[in-house]
């Protein structure tokens, strides 16, 4: 149980640095495209915003994939991608299921990913709020 613990903390620092800086790189280049940008594409920029979120948890969920498949606990890459995605995203169909020996990181990742789904959401909230902000200042 300790080495799940382990195993599962680590890969929970791994996730939440990854999504900070993928969210901070998100501000930076929103930043460098500028408000007028914004503006005037403006459904097409919110739809990449959207698109690199979304990309940033098809990474996390790859990693915690990855340790299921390195383990040995799941024998092919696509049952691992379609465990780890029902977990993270708290879905849990429970066709698959782990081991005793790795059951634990399964609730590990799940609370990982509704954390990180949160954090997304917020920040969804916070720009969109902050480019309509922006919209209706320039009309």
């Amino acid at each position: 149980m300790l080495s799940q613990l382990a195993i599962g903390s680590s890969l929970v620092a791994l996730t939440v640095f990854l999504h900070g800086l993928s969210l901070d790189a998100i501000i930076r280049i929103l930043r460098r495209i500028g408000a007028e940008t914004i503006a005037r594409w403006r459904f097409f920029s919110f739809s990449l915003f959207i698109l690199a979120i979304f990309s940033a948890h098809v990474v996390e969920i790859w990693i915690w994939a990855a340790l299921y498949f390195y383990v040995g606990e799941l024998h092919t890459l696509e049952a691992a991608l379609y465990f780890s995605t029902s977990s993270f995203t708290t879905v849990g169909y429970g066709d698959l299921t782990l081991s005793e020996d790795w059951r634990l990181l399964s609730s590990i990742e799940s609370a990982n990913g509704m954390i990180l789904f949160g954090w997304s959401t917020a920040f969804i909230f916070e720009i969109g709020r902050r480019i309509y902000e922006q919209l209706h200042e320039a009309t």
